[in-house]
């Protein structure tokens, strides 16, 4: 079977691994990828240099990513995609069976909405699921719609996508496959990820992904800043932040971190990890903070309480170890050190349904095009 995987960011890029990785392992299939987005944006650490080093087949690299991220960028950019994905389509459309899509990104819908005159197979990846503060949700509802098969973390995801689609056929429950990297990975002690990264974790640290909520006219500058004050208050603790995704305001909170991180020492800032680099981080962290679906999916896995600021995640399922918080400061530092104060997370990960790379290459040997 000859398969593409559609990859615009480095997060999705993490969640396809174990995948790829059993699917290259299998002589069944015959994958590459189209590499687009921030991949290609050296701004956002030109991650297609991480994908080389993994030894997939690149099919086609596009860049897409405007250099401003004001909400006419990012419709300008929604457009340039589609465009550009116009003539990848003419040249590949007949090279593959099934093409993955995952999630919800902007230039994700844009990508697959341009398959749709060419009769393309889309194979979509964590569908049905709900995320209010953040047009994601929209976008990801309608990936399931232009989609042929689906494979969704749980049953409640999996009775939307009938939902939106109209039809229960084609719709299989996977759990996330993110999770099958913690299986898979031998995470860093704190003696290695120092060395690798200049990053000492003996000193009680908090691990940060905070973005901009894209999905209501929001002050997401006052918000970093809201934020920024917090971490400066609590002084006992190292943060360590990683910069946002290409999201509308993303460049504001980018230099809120920047500005105000620079000034505090207790204060790490890092562009990009990547996967194992980052779950090597949660596993020593006392806490993950911010409004990442990382902290939503794979951090109940390392058994870490989360502190969710805000609404951007705001109608996801979630595992017991979520704190929700206000996007003001004395909100985040509440629930920061309630997090803190309750250790380890000893309870379960509702994403978790066991080898979900696995179940989806079951999935496909059976199904007929």
């Amino acid at each position: 079977m000859k398969v593409g995987f559609l990859t615009s960011s480095r997060a999705e890029f993490g969640i396809y691994l174990p995948l790829l990785n059993a699917m290259k392992k299998d002589p069944s299939f015959d994958i590459g990828l189209i590499v687009f987005g921030t991949h290609l944006s050296s701004f956002h650490g030109h991650t297609i240099d991480d994908i080389r080093k993994e030894g997939i087949r690149i099919d086609a690299a596009v860049e897409t990513v405007l250099a401003s991220d004001t909400q006419s960028s990012i419709s300008t950019s929604m457009a340039l995609t589609s465009m550009k994905f116009s003539e990848v389509w003419n040249q590949l459309a007949d090279q593959y069976d099934l093409v993955f899509c995952i999630a919800d990104r902007y230039e994700m819908f844009s990508a697959v909405s341009a398959g749709l005159p060419y009769g393309i197979t889309f194979a979509h990846i964590h569908g049905g699921e709900t995320s209010l503060g953040a047009i994601d949700n929209q976008l990801r509802h309608c990936i399931s719609i232009l989609s042929k098969l689906h494979f969704v973390t749980s049953d409640k995801h999996a009775a939307k996508v009938k939902e939106l689609t109209g039809s229960d056929k084609n719709i299989y429950v996977s759990g996330s496959i993110s999770l099958d990297n913690l299986r898979e990975m031998t995470l860093l002690d704190k003696a290695s990820f120092q060395k690798k990264y200049s990053i000492d974790l003996d000193k009680p640290t908090v691990l940060v992904t905070y973005h901009p909520e894209t999905a209501l006219s929001i002050d997401n500058e006052k918000r970093a800043e809201e934020f920024m004050e917090a971490v400066a208050e609590m002084k006992d603790l190292h943060f360590v932040i990683t910069m946002p995704n290409a999201d509308a305001m993303g460049n504001l909170m980018r230099a809120v971190y920047t500005a105000q991180g620079n000034a505090l020492s207790n204060v790490t800032i890092i562009e990009n990890f990547g996967t194992h680099g980052y779950f090597s981080c949660m596993q020593h962290a006392a806490l993950v903070v911010g409004n990442s679906s990382s902290g939503i999916i794979e951090a109940a896995s390392l058994k870490k309480y989360v502190v969710d600021i805000g609404g951007r995640q705001e109608g996801r399922d979630t595992s017991g170890n979520i704190i929700h918080a206000n996007p003001d400061k004395d909100s985040i530092v509440a629930a920061c050190r309630a997090g803190l104060a309750k250790g380890v997370y000893e309870g379960g990960n509702i994403y978790d349904k066991g080898g979900a790379a696995k179940k989806i290459i079951g999935v496909l040997k059976k199904w007929k095009p």
